[in-house]
């Protein structure tokens, strides 16, 4: 059995060293790289399933080099790894394309949760013959599997955080979508940083929906969120 290739970007040698010990011992191939030049290296060498990043680096930082992996690869699973929780940090990872989000310190048993998943994104969609649950939204087409959005004359690419936000307010279209609900049932927990979070995934995707002026993401103060289609 092939093991799944992890590439970690971590500075930190003791938080390397457990975290690269954890995930060997759960099944996990993986490369552990010092800093972002080192990480850019192994990256383009040894073409791994998924890559765990930490923002704060020595010679290239976690925000650049993501950028540059994604120059060269849409959509290989990212996961950063930050003390800084900054609305706009989050969002600026976010916007490079990372497709998940663990303020340090976190849980070994979250951080694998979170690899599995991914990996189970990745898996569907290379197994996959024809596009599949795909949603329409006015001139939009929501290809879920694929993490697309396209429009008459563009494609987005989204984060599978961002694919399963847009599903969950696509299945309470113009009712409530309630903010506690949502981050239990795509964070696992309701606490103050995932909040921040999903708020930066609310931001994003109103970026991708603008050019549909039929559908748009409506606030509710104090409450959460509704998707309406006019």
């Amino acid at each position: 059995m092939i093991k799944p290739s992890i590439l970690l970007i971590e500075d930190e040698p003791i938080l390397a060293s457990i975290v690269k010990e954890s995930l060997e011992s759960r099944g996990f191939e993986v490369a552990v790289a010092g800093n972002g030049v080192e990480g850019w290296s192994l990256f383009n060498s040894l073409k791994p399933a998924l890559c765990i990043v930490d923002v704060m680096l020595p010679k290239k930082d976690g925000f650049t080099l993501v950028r540059d992996i994604r120059t060269v690869d849409k959509h290989i699973p990212l996961i950063f790894l930050t003390a800084r929780t900054q609305t706009e940090d989050v969002l600026k990872g976010l916007e490079l394309g990372a497709d998940d989000y663990m303020k340090k310190p976190f849980s070994m048993e979250e951080l694998i949760l979170r690899i599995k998943a991914l990996l189970r994104r990745t898996e569907s969609e290379e197994g996959s013959i024809e596009d599949i649950s795909v949603y329409q939204l006015g001139d939009l087409q929501f290809n879920y599997q694929r993490l697309l959005l396209k429009s008459p004359d563009d494609t987005a690419y989204l984060s599978q955080r961002e694919a399963d936000l847009l599903l969950l307010l696509l299945q309470n279209k113009n009712k409530l979508l309630d903010r506690k609900s949502a981050l239990l049932k795509l964070w696992g927990e309701d606490n103050r940083f995932n909040a921040r979070s999903m708020d930066v995934y609310i931001i994003r995707l109103r970026k991708f929906l603008k050019s549909e002026p039929s559908i748009s993401i409506k606030s509710i103060r104090a409450q959460g969120y509704k998707l309406i289609e006019a």
